[in-house]
């Protein structure tokens, strides 16, 4: 009977201990289940619009490259794994990663506060303002948006942008239309069919050098302050601490602000445009 007693007494045990195990299993695997992801696919899924150089933008081969490519380069490095990028609209991104198609968007993406109660942000790796891309010289010249605030201008900015909150929010007088790629309102411009298109400084400051033959400018002085982040799930703590981690390290060894100049300073890259 003692050792029917004693033999109980294991088996709880042993019982409790199994538990404890598969528990302290469990929560490890799920302590940050999109790395583990990554990991075990060996592939690290980036979602973009690779059409907003030189943010991202695809070459005249059909390469997609970028200022944010290279940091998603690094990224995949960083965890030995391979790179994938997922392009699509830009008013898509957010959605595919809340759905767990890519792992983290790196597109050019503002870290306003409406955005951050959907999903993470690490950063900023750049800090950016709206500005004009136009054929005026009145639209490139304005000091505040309520001087073409009114019927007589026809402004265009990426669908789903914080391009277009401005445009809703600060030329609500004005006529608006969005586009899903920016390529779409430079035809625009072109064919005079809008005045301007409101995009971030480095967009408008690229296509106006590109296009300075057909006659567009930009205004040299953003108007508002806009800082570009990594759009990350919002629901994996070691994952957003990862990535902090990771820019903190670009940042502190110097590769960080050599892509910047690279990038943002008129490098070889631009010979690489279609």
């Amino acid at each position: 009977m003692k050792k029917i007693g004693i033999l109980l007494v294991f088996s709880l045990m042993l019982l409790a201990f199994l538990s404890a195990c598969a528990t302290s299993s469990q929560t490890k695997h799920s302590s940050s289940s999109v790395l583990d992801r990554i990991i075990e696919r060996e592939e690290l899924i980036v979602g973009t619009a690779a059409s907003m150089p030189p943010f991202n933008l695809k070459s005249a081969s059909g390469e997609i490259i970028g200022y944010e490519i290279d940091l998603a380069q690094y990224f995949s490095n960083s965890l030995g794994v391979k790179l994938k990028l997922e392009t699509m609209p830009f008013v898509d991104l957010l959605p595919a990663l809340e759905e767990g198609r890519v792992d983290m968007v790196m597109s050019g993406m503002t870290m306003t506060a409406d955005r951050n109660v959907r999903v993470a942000f690490v950063g900023p790796y750049f800090i950016s303002g709206k500005s004009f891309l136009t054929k005026l010289q009145t639209v490139a010249t304005v000091e505040d948006p309520s001087e073409v605030n009114n019927a007589d201008w026809t402004f265009t900015a990426l669908e789903g942008s914080t391009s277009q909150v401005f445009v809703e929010q600060l030329l609500s007088r004005a006529n608006f239309v969005s586009v899903k790629e920016y390529d779409d309102a430079i035809e625009m411009i072109r064919r005079n069919e809008a005045d301007a298109l409101v995009a971030d400084y480095p967009v408008c400051a690229l296509n106006a050098l590109l296009y300075q033959d057909e006659g567009f400018i930009f205004l040299p002085t953003p108007l508002t302050y806009e800082p570009i982040g990594v759009a990350l799930p919002a629901d994996d703590p070691l994952f957003v601490n990862w990535v902090e981690n990771r820019l903190t390290t670009l940042e502190g060894s110097g590769i960080l602000e050599e892509l910047l100049i690279y990038w943002f300073g008129g490098g070889s890259w631009i010979n690489e445009l279609p």
